[in-house]
């Protein structure tokens, strides 16, 4: 436990004079395995059953039960869902942690917590209501063994009363949780959660000032998380075959894509399955096996991290050259190496868009919200067969793994494109085609797959030096016409990428680029920057990469843009580097967060006034 210097504080008399309303972060610190994601989860639930827009950011550790973690809520008025830096509201349930997490609020923050952790004791200047949980969880659950998970809605119960959330809100949230299968469990947690609002309302008096009330600004919206709304996205796109080795974060978009396959997509007549879901024996076979789908005509994906990434290399490299198109979902967590797989961070940026040996370029989709999600990977897939080439979609553990409020999806209308697919009668009125050959002037050729009934159907696809025909060559002028032809189809897909979206605001004299979740803090930054400093700012942020024209009008437009990266290096800002001549260049800053939370936008704040000099 760490030794800490308690400062002195002025103590808090009486109730608070005033009332922060619906504009507050919980923060629940428990340990790894207690089975606190349950009671958690009903917590945000029940505040956005009131109205009230939430957002819920779950901290775990990697390696074993036993360990810290801790779950932010928070609740804005306003419609801010991304993390807040400052904590309001605690709820200590880990002793090795309660001290440090303690000291670490600020003053007039109110702490519920284990009563014989005697927190009180640490500071005069919080609000603390101690709770005997063992002594409240004994009579609501008999059976010994289940009283460490029971236990912990107790506090969804305290928290009730002290924020005032409605108690039916609580039961509705329990039984979505639970669901009917689980009606004895959903009872048993419901008896805790009683058992915890009836204790504080006969024993605390409220002293702190934050409260819900009800709002009426989620009706319509639903609650998801990143990994699950790609899954619809990919096949709601078509997906067909998909190949996989478990990762943290990844690993639960396969597994909800696994759910909604099993239950939407099977021949009506056969009852069979129309697709193929593989665990492959690694990330290196994964791959492989979706290019070899994507090459025989099967919309084709899979999804890992930045470590898979790396095992990945190879193959993209075969996939960009020999432009087989397949998507890869990329969930990006902390690195290198190992890193810290339950940490979010945007850091395979540079990584992924040149990944493999020789001259490569991959294109990126940067989704921010899981309506993104769910569209642009429907886009990724019309996109890599378009364009005949793995196509990159750049999530992050933040946005795949925490649960976000979402509009409902638009259902896809469009017809799915399968781009330049050469058929049996088409074959039939060219008499013949060159599988690497523009035609079009877009550097894209046109292709025939697998089993197509005509003798000039085939072609070799080979990895190592081809002419436009696709016949085996080391010829100089064969290699540097190929090569240039990909490099053109590149700088094609400028006009079709996903475009940015972007806010322009008057007199502006700075502005923001931005990537993915990066977003909600940016967004909150720029209402900070003005409210607090009179400093007006504009705002790009970017879905895809190749970048498109309008990225280059906005940084001539500002005297300097910040580029906000989630990463040590700046990846973000080096890939546009890469792109521009000196003068816009020397335009650009850098804004860089590497903790390995999800970005705050006081931490934006800060920074943009330093370096504005302010």
């Amino acid at each position: 436990m760490s030794t800490l210097e308690v400062s002195p504080a002025e103590p808090l008399s009486g109730q608070s004079s005033h009332s922060v309303i619906n504009d507050f972060s919980i923060q629940v610190a428990t340990v790894n395995g207690s089975g606190s994601q349950t009671a958690n989860s009903v917590l945000m639930r029940s505040i956005f059953q009131m109205g009230i827009p939430v957002s819920g950011k779950n901290m775990f550790p990697s390696n074993i039960a036993g360990l810290p973690t801790w779950f932010t809520i928070r609740a804005s008025k306003h419609g801010y869902i991304g993390r807040r830096k400052e904590i309001d509201f605690l709820v200590a349930m880990n002793p090795e942690t309660a001290r440090e997490d303690v000291m670490k609020l600020d003053s007039g923050a109110a702490v519920v917590y284990d009563e014989p952790l005697k927190l009180s004791e640490l500071r005069s200047d919080l609000h603390f209501y101690p709770v005997p949980f063992d002594k409240l969880v004994a009579p609501v659950c008999p059976d010994a063994k289940l009283r460490k998970l029971v236990r912990n809605m107790i506090y969804d119960g305290i928290v009730a009363w002290v924020l005032s959330i409605e108690m039916d809100e609580i039961h509705t949230a329990l039984v979505k949780q639970f669901g009917k299968r689980k009606a004895k469990a959903a009872d048993l947690n419901w008896g805790a959660a009683k058992a915890g609002f009836e204790y504080a309302a006969k024993t605390f008096t409220k002293t702190d000032p934050f409260r819900v009330e009800r709002m009426n600004e989620t009706a319509g919206k639903i609650i998801i998380d990143g990994n699950s709304a790609c899954a619809l996205g990919a096949m709601f796109a078509g997906v067909t075959v998909v190949t996989w080795y478990p990762i943290t974060p990844s690993s639960s978009l396969v597994e909800s894509l696994i759910g909604y396959m099993k239950r939407f997509r099977h021949d009506p007549e056969t009852g069979k399955a129309t697709y193929a879901i593989v665990q492959a024996e690694d990330e290196l076979a994964s791959i492989g096996m979706a290019l070899g789908a994507g090459w025989a005509g099967a919309r084709a994906m899979t999804s890992t991290a930045g470590p898979g990434i790396s095992l990945m290399s190879e193959f993209i490299g075969l996939g960009y050259y020999a432009e087989i198109p397949t998507v890869v979902f990329d969930v990006e967590r902390v690195g290198p190496s190992t890193g810290l797989p339950t940490r979010t961070a945007q850091s395979d940026i540079l990584f992924a868009a040149f990944l493999s040996h020789g001259d490569t370029k991959h294109p990126l989709f940067f989704p921010c919200s899981p309506e993104e999600c769910f569209s642009i990977s429907i886009e990724a897939f019309e996109f890599a067969e378009k364009f005949q080439t793995p196509v990159f979609v750049m999530t992050d553990l933040d946005l795949g793994m925490n649960n976000w409020m979402a509009d409902p999806f638009e259902y896809p209308e469009k017809p799915i494109h399968r781009g330049k697919v050469l058929n049996a009668e088409d074959l039939e009125k060219l008499g013949g085609f060159a599988r690497y050959k523009d035609i079009d002037g877009d550097g894209v050729g046109y292709r025939t797959l697998p089993g197509t009934n005509h003798p000039s159907a085939s072609y070799f696809t080979r990895g190592s030096g081809h002419n436009d025909k696709a016949q085996y060559t080391e010829r100089e002028d064969d290699y540097i016409n190929n090569m240039d032809r990909l490099a053109h189809k590149f700088e094609v897909m400028r006009q079709h990428v996903p475009a940015p979206v972007v806010r322009i605001a008057d007199n502006a004299k700075i502005g923001f680029v931005a990537v993915g979740t990066s977003d909600y803090a940016v967004r909150e930054s720029c209402d900070q920057l003005k409210n607090e400093y009179d400093i007006d700012a504009s705002y790009l942020r970017l879905k895809a990469y190749p970048f498109t024209e309008q990225l280059t009008d906005f940084i001539r437009s500002h005297d300097r843009v910040y580029v906000v990266d989630q990463n040590r290096d700046g990846q973000l800002l080096g890939l546009m580097r890469l792109e521009y001549d000196p003068e816009l260049i020397a335009k650009l800053r850098s804004v860089r967060y590497y903790g390995g939370l999800p970005l705050d936008a006081r931490t934006i704040t800060d920074e943009i006034i330093r370096q504005e000099g302010k």
